[in-house]
């Protein structure tokens, strides 16, 4: 397959979206099922993450956006009154982290959380998904009253249901998602609102965070955005908020800063992109068995050997911008060498789908294909900007 065909990614973005409609239907509590097998068989009906409702909006919404299946807009409006009718708290505000059914699970109200709403609202906007600019703009000015902190420049990361009581946990990770929803919601309205915190947000990040990290994103700070190198400590599999220094979200905001650059263009956005990529890459590629490492200690030894569909998704998106910004021969070499590696590797060439983990020797692990909050987005999301960057 050759991935430096616009065609050839719009046909794999069309697949996965294959892979998980019907199926991922739930027509008795409404929403997406979650939990799927390799074949596609329903292994979680019950499970509604608010992050994996909202990612696939995304996924489908992205359907409609590359001209697939004439149901993607209908599938993507089944996400978006789920999100509105279930995953809202109608008495608080915002929106709930997880349920079970229709009943709430997780009643905290997480920026991640909140992020992917906004990215999903915003794509399905411009995707022209009915109820998408009602959900943007409720969405949008959650955010802002709850989470945006105007004395750091940057959001917090978790209330308790009734707003009463913040965590003194902050984060880079919920950040990095806001950027990403600000500049989709900045394509979808024009609104140059979301721009402007995209390019905060850069600033913050990967110029004064990454100052305080030596040169690289740590994920855990203080609440006075202070790194905080033992929360988590040994802990590299949770979810949102794994412990060390994670190559792919160096790589992650690498494709961040090049995709801010399409709309307002300084020197240091390429300057901080390709620093951040070679260390993302210098430290995290496996040299000898091909794809990226999960994690590094704060002395910058592989501490996770690990290998997660979605840091391969980003490193891909982020040589495909980085090359097409560049014009420069080594980013379009990594760009096809990680999709060769994903083709060998992670993508299910029977079925369809990427498979989650393996291990350091690329061995997968047992267990599903794909579980809450998965539903293949990074993937998809690779695709994407790499069809917007190529020529």
């Amino acid at each position: 397959m050759d991935f430096t065909q616009k065609s050839t990614l719009t046909s794999h973005i069309h697949n996965i979206l294959r892979f998980y409609y019907p199926a991922c239907i739930d027509q008795k509590s409404g929403g997406y099922r979650s939990g799927f097998s390799d074949d596609g068989t329903v292994t979680d009906s019950q499970t509604k993450h608010l992050v994996g409702t909202s990612r696939f909006v995304y996924l489908f919404s992205i359907g409609v956006l590359t001209d697939g299946p004439d149901w993607c807009r209908d599938v993507a409006e089944h996400g978006i009154r789920f999100l509105t009718e279930y995953h809202q708290d109608k008495e608080n505000g915002g929106f709930f982290f997880e349920l079970d059914g229709t009943h709430v699970q997780d009643d905290t109200k997480m920026a991640y959380g909140h992020a992917f709403v906004l990215l999903a609202a915003s794509i399905a906007h411009q995707a022209d998904v009915p109820g998408a600019k009602e959900l943007l703009e409720i969405v949008d000015e959650v955010t802002e009253q709850r989470f945006w902190d105007e004395e750091h420049g940057l959001y917090r990361d978790e209330w308790d249901a009734s707003w009463s009581v913040p965590a003194a946990y902050r984060g880079q990770n919920a950040n990095m998602h806001m950027c990403e929803a600000m500049l989709t919601a900045f394509e979808a309205t024009g609104k140059n609102k979301y721009l402007d915190r995209a390019y905060l947000l850069a600033k913050k990040v990967p110029i004064e965070l990454r100052t305080k990290g030596g040169g690289m994103i740590w994920e855990h700070y203080t609440p006075d955005w202070q790194p905080d190198w033992v929360y988590n400590q040994g802990n590299t599999k949770d979810e949102f908020r794994p412990y060390g220094f994670i190559p792919g979200h160096q790589l992650e905001w690498s494709k961040l800063l090049l995709w801010l650059d399409r709309h307002r263009s300084e020197p240091w956005m390429l300057e901080t992109a390709e620093d951040l990529y070679r260390n993302g890459w210098g430290y995290g590629h496996d040299a000898e068995h091909g794809g990226i490492y999960y994690s590094l200690s704060p002395e910058h030894e592989v501490i996770d050997t690990d290998k997660n569909y979605w840091v391969i998704s980003e490193a891909i998106a982020a040589a495909a911008l980085l090359g097409a910004k560049t014009d420069h021969d080594p980013y379009w070499d990594h760009y096809c060498q990680l999709f060769a590696y994903a083709s060998e590797y992670f993508i299910d060439h029977t079925y369809g789908g990427w498979y989650t983990l393996l291990n350091e020797q690329n061995e997968r692990y047992e267990g599903e294909k794909s579980v809450a909050p998965k539903a293949d987005y990074h993937p998809a999301a690779a695709c994407y900007q790499a069809i917007l960057a190529l020529p």
